[in-house]
């Protein structure tokens, strides 16, 4: 089976299960619930078009010609010689996350790229379709960067497949309003980034959304200071999103495109100052 046909698969797969289990098992009662999927549902194809157009070779492409080239760090240590495959693919999908988690502060942190990244944000509930919520340029953006730091790390082609199947479906995962037993949330998130963790992220307090920036590993926000245990306001009371940002009815495609492009209110601005 083809690379793209084997993620297209995965992907339904695991978009699929975790609807049913949100479904099921709900951590919140959401007050615009499916509401909010068509147009972040549309805002994926279109970024999904916009990459096979504009970037069709991707990070496995970038991947491909490191191999051929011999390039990067990977194959100038020889790791893949002298430790085996299974070291170069771990160590590819170690470094790969760190720059996921890197690159999320900094499309925090930068004014920018916050303009961008509002578009995730601006959801006002979270559920596995917020995972898949970017505007167009930031998921270019965020393309370019993983081509370049997939050939500067020399990652193998396995490493890419695999990091980019883990990526989209911990999104998917964590972004889910599914409810955990608690133990097992307290377990798994000694690892992962798990949905009670990541919906801290979502909150409208500033100092909870400038907190866990991971996607995958857990071990980043430990480790760097940006771990927030659970919100101020807990899961059931806790608003989700952002404070300009809270009409109380969906959001059409169209709006989502035009955010990044919109005058920022002064409680945003006091945001970014802060």
């Amino acid at each position: 089976m083809q690379e793209p046909q084997t993620r297209f698969i995965v992907f339904i797969s695991i978009l699929l299960v975790m609807a049913v289990l949100q479904a099921l098992f709900p951590r919140r009662t959401l007050r615009l619930n499916y509401r909010r999927w068509p147009a972040n549902f549309t805002l994926l194809a279109v970024n999904a078009l916009i990459l096979r157009l504009l970037l069709p070779a991707g990070a496995m492409g970038a991947a491909l010609w490191a191999a051929q080239a011999d390039f990067g760090v990977l194959h100038w240590l020889h790791i893949e010689e002298h430790w085996g495959a299974v070291a170069a693919i771990a160590c590819s999908i170690l470094l790969l996350d760190l720059l996921i988690y890197a690159q999320h502060v900094l499309f925090h942190a930068v004014p920018v790229l916050w303009r961008l990244h509002k578009v995730h944000h601006a959801d006002q509930e979270i559920d596995v379709s917020t995972g898949l919520r970017f505007h167009p340029i930031e998921i270019l953006l965020s393309m370019l960067i993983k081509i370049a730091a997939v050939a500067l790390i020399g990652a193998p082609v396995a490493a890419v497949l695999l990091f980019e199947i883990l990526l989209n479906g911990m999104a998917m995962f964590n972004h889910s309003n599914v409810r955990l037993p608690l133990k097992l949330d307290v377990w798994l998130r000694r690892l992962l980034v798990t949905p009670d963790m990541h919906r801290v992220h979502h909150s409208v307090h500033r100092h909870e959304t400038n907190s866990n920036y991971g996607f995958n590993l857990s071990l980043w926000d430990r480790l760097f200071g940006t771990y927030v245990a659970q919100p101020r306001d807990g899961h059931d009371d806790m608003r989700i999103g952002l404070p300009q940002f809270q009409s109380g009815c969906a959001d059409s495609l169209m709006n989502l495109l035009k955010i990044p492009f919109m005058a920022d209110s002064p409680a945003d601005n006091r945001r970014q100052r802060q």
